[in-house]
C-alpha cells in the first residue's frame, strides 16, 4: 500500500453488502475472561499488566455530549497501524507515526438485545476539534482533515473527541488494537481460512492471492485487511468490505477451534491480544473487562450488523469523502436516542469497490 494520503479512485461501482460483524468485540472480551479465570495469579497479573489505559475524563473534560437517556452504551473500537516497534516490519507502509486504520462505533442499545457497528471510512474529511496532546500541549482545531490523521496528530483521546463532535454521540468506552497484536492473534490460532472469488494482486500491501480458499497467516491477514488497490475501485470504501469479510472468517475459525473451551490456548491468544490492547481507564484491567463483558451477555450476536457511515464524494477533492446528509444525521440521531436506525440512513451515496 502507498501512504495513507494516497488518492483513492472516485469511480462508484456497486455498493458493498452489509455484513454482520462487530461480534469480535464481545468474543475478545470473553476470551480474556476465560483466560484470566483459568490461570494462576502470575499469569493473570501478566495479562492484566499488558493492558494500557487512557483517562478520557481527564483528557476530554466536561465538554462532551450528554450520556444516553437509557442504559445503552457506545464503544469506539480502533485498529491502529503504528509503524514503530513490532509493527515496523508488517508491510504497513512508510509513514512515520501511527494512524487509526479502522474505526467502529459499536452501539449497544438498552436491553442488550441487538447491537450495531458504524464503520467510519478513514478518508472521511472531518473537523478536528482542539485537543490536548500526550505531552500536555494544545493542538488547535482544523477543518477538512482526514479522519485517520487525527490519531497521529494527538492520540486516541482526540479521536474520541472528534467522533463525539461529528456525531453528538457520547462514547462510553474505547478499545484499540494495534496491528502487531492482530498478527499475533491470527498466528496463535494457526491462521484463518478466507475464500476470494477472483485473483488479488496488490503490490502496495504485498497481497498476492489466486481465486479460491487460502489459510492466511498473521502477515497475510494484515495484507488482506489493508489491501485496496487489488480489488474494486481501489478505494478505502472497498477495503471496509475486505475487513468485514476477514473478521467474519476470524470469528468462524475461533468458534470452530473452541478456544473458550481450551484455557491453555485461550491464554496464548489473550497474551498476544492484551499486549496490543489499549482501552479507556474504566476498562483497563481484566476484571473491568470481565464486568463489562458480563453486562453484554444479553446481546444477540447473530443479529449484530455493521454499516458504513453514509458518505459522499467531496466536491473539492473526489478522492476524499464527507458525511452525506441527511443520512448521517439520521444515523447519529438514532444512536443518540437509542432508537431504530432508518433504512435510509444505511445507504451511502459514495459506493466503494466490491468485496472479493
Amino acid at each position: 500500500m502507498t501512504t495513507p494520503e494516497a488518492p483513492d479512485s472516485s469511480r462508484p461501482p456497486k455498493a458493498p453488502r452489509r455484513r454482520r460483524t462487530g461480534r469480535w468485540v464481545m468474543l475478545t472480551l470473553a476470551v480474556l475472561v476465560v483466560a484470566g479465570a483459568g490461570t494462576g495469579y502470575w499469569m493473570y497479573s501478566q495479562l492484566d499488566g499488558n493492558i494500557k489505559g487512557v483517562d478520557l475524563d481527564k483528557s476530554l473534560g466536561d465538554d462532551r455530549p450528554a450520556k444516553l437517556p437509557t442504559s445503552g452504551q457506545n464503544v469506539l473500537v480502533l485498529g491502529s497501524d503504528s509503524r514503530a516497534g513490532a509493527n515496523a516490519g508488517l508491510d504497513t507502509g512508510h509513514v512515520a507515526g501511527a494512524r487509526s486504520d479502522t474505526a467502529l462505533v459499536i452501539h449497544i442499545p438498552e436491553g442488550r438485545k441487538q447491537a450495531v457497528a458504524v464503520s467510519i471510512p478513514r478518508d472521511t474529511l472531518v473537523t478536528r476539534p482542539e485537543c490536548v496532546k500526550d505531552d500536555g500541549t494544545k493542538l488547535p482545531s482544523a477543518n477538512r482533515v482526514m479522519f485517520n490523521s487525527v490519531y497521529s496528530a494527538a492520540g486516541p483521546a482526540c479521536v474520541v473527541k472528534t467522533v463525539e463532535k461529528m456525531s453528538g454521540v457520547r462514547l462510553d468506552h474505547f478499545v484499540e488494537i494495534d496491528f502487531a497484536g492482530f498478527k499475533g492473534l491470527v498466528d496463535a490460532i494457526g491462521g484463518v481460512p478466507v475464500t476470494v472469488d477472483r485473483d488479488i494482486h496488490d503490490s502496495s500491501s504485498g497481497l498476492d492471492l489466486a481465486a479460491g480458499t487460502h489459510r492466511l497467516d498473521g502477515t497475510q491477514a494484515l495484507q488482506f485487511v489493508r489491501t485496496r488497490h487489488g480489488i474494486g475501485d481501489g478505494s478505502d470504501l472497498g477495503r471496509i468490505g475486505m475487513q468485514q469479510k476477514f473478521l467474519m472468517a476470524l470469528l468462524a475459525e475461533i468458534k470452530k477451534q473452541d478456544l473458550l473451551g481450551s484455557p491453555t490456548k485461550a491464554y496464548a491468544v489473550a497474551d498476544d491480544l492484551t499486549t496490543a490492547l489499549t482501552t479507556d481507564s474504566q476498562l483497563a484491567s481484566l476484571t473491568k473487562l470481565a464486568e463489562f463483558s458480563r453486562s453484554m451477555n444479553g446481546v444477540d450476536t447473530s443479529t449484530m450488523e455493521t454499516i458504513m457511515l453514509p458518505v459522499r464524494y467531496d466536491t473539492q477533492d473526489p478522492n476524499r469523502v464527507v458525511a452525506a446528509e441527511p443520512q448521517a444525521k439520521q444515523l447519529w440521531t438514532a444512536l443518540r436516542s437509542d432508537g431504530t436506525i432508518p433504512e435510509s440512513a444505511k445507504k451511502s451515496p459514495a459506493r466503494g469497490g466490491a468485496t472479493p
